[in-house]
């Protein structure tokens, strides 16, 4: 536990930068930073880069392939022997360029509306005045915060991830800032797996008028197929299965030699995860003249509730508590970093913003949980691990 007078410090400190909170996040809101154009990141990371650098930290951007790379801080004085952990977030957005033309920033009623203002430029905010707060007031806590933000989480980390499990094999915790779940804030102590798939049918193109038997139609079996994948869902085991986008086919009358699907998994566990997986992988044509080929794999494992994650959860519990607020905890259909961090070391998740349409038109943050969610940050780097 930590001593109330600190609580109160801490608390007293986060409500009084409320208004700086509020400016930075609509500086990010307004750098609109699609996950698929790198140039965009910079600005977002540039304005990161001076809040780090404020608490002190030295800032190393590591720029991407394809990507607009990552930010890894860390504290300019650091204690030798002394153990890290992590905050984690990302700065790319679902939201194309102009967006907000469509989605203007707008603050009233006590909430701020804008894309990419709940997943999850919130959460990067909260990780710069946590920081901001222990440099403030002078508390050192226990292990050093190490800091990644990075810009191709919503397209699966790909370039970062290896960074991501690089720092979590030696990090004691982890905490993860995605938005909370519902309108309750809910933390997030377990995650679905997620996997990705492209189903593609190679068929025998022929004048569906003059030849039609010459032909072997992808569409026809394509339509076998999406059907066999729809039979994996498995309500009872948490499992879903979506082919959320098809394609295929020239023109009306020529039989269609391609076709093809994109598959979205979402599983509980990793057993569940290699049954789905196998199925997909094993699916077997019913129309004579055609060959089904499967690429992609789960790619981002379960985050389950082991006993350190449990363990965390329970301490920020504890610390709400001490603030006030009486947390809770829920599992999320979706992935995030924290599937990944969660097979090294403990992780919490979905400590960032309250508000709701993460991906949706409607995104909105509650400005008053903020600070609050805020302080809760600050005290859990200040917290010794939980045993």
């Amino acid at each position: 536990m930590i001593e109330q007078r600190q609580v109160e410090r801490v608390q007293e400190y986060v409500l009084s930068q409320q208004p700086e909170i509020e400016r930075l996040l609509g500086e990010l809101v307004l750098a609109e930073s699609p996950s698929d154009d790198p140039a965009s990141q910079r600005p977002v990371l540039k304005l990161l880069t001076e809040g780090l650098r404020d608490c002190e930290f030295r800032v190393r951007h590591v720029h991407g392939r394809s990507t607009g790379g990552y930010l890894v801080a860390r504290p300019l004085a650091r204690q030798r022997g002394r153990g890290n952990q992590l905050l984690i977030g990302h700065c790319d957005t679902v939201w194309p360029h102009d967006t907000l033309r469509q989605m203007p920033l707008v603050t009233g009623e006590g909430l701020m509306r804008g894309p990419g203002v709940y997943d999850m430029k919130c959460g990067l905010v909260q990780i710069v005045f946590a920081l901001r707060t222990l440099h403030h007031l002078r508390l050192e806590p226990p292990l050093t915060p190490i800091v990644l933000v990075n810009s191709d989480e919503e397209i699966g980390s790909y370039e970062s991830l290896p960074r991501i499990g690089q720092l979590a094999r030696v990090a004691r915790r982890a905490f993860i800032l995605e938005p909370s779940l519902g309108p309750a804030g809910r933390l997030k102590t377990a995650r679905k797996g997620v996997g990705h798939f492209t189903v593609r049918i190679r068929g025998r193109a022929a004048h569906a008028g003059l030849d039609p038997a010459a032909g072997a139609s992808a569409i026809l079996e394509l339509s076998h197929v999406i059907q066999q994948l729809f039979a994996l869902n498995d309500p009872d085991r948490g499992t879903t299965v979506n082919v959320g986008v098809i394609d295929g086919g020239l023109r009306a009358n020529v039989i269609a030699p391609e076709s093809s699907a994109q598959v979205d998994v979402r599983v509980l566990s990793s057993d569940e995860g290699q049954r789905v997986e196998q199925a997909i992988r094993s699916l077997r044509p019913t129309t004579p003249n055609v060959r089904i080929e499967v690429e992609g794999s789960i790619d981002r494992p379960p985050m389950i509730k082991t006993p350190a994650n449990e363990r965390l959860w329970l301490q920020a519990r504890e610390l709400g508590r001490q603030l006030g607020m009486e947390l809770e905890e829920a599992t999320a259909g979706g992935g995030s970093d924290g599937n990944y961090t969660s097979q090294y070391t403990a992780t919490l998740d979905g400590l960032g913003a309250v508000g709701d349409g993460a991906h949706a038109s409607h995104e909105f943050v509650q400005l008053a949980a903020i600070p609050r969610r805020t302080a809760l940050l600050a005290l859990l780097l200040l917290a010794d691990l939980p045993r």
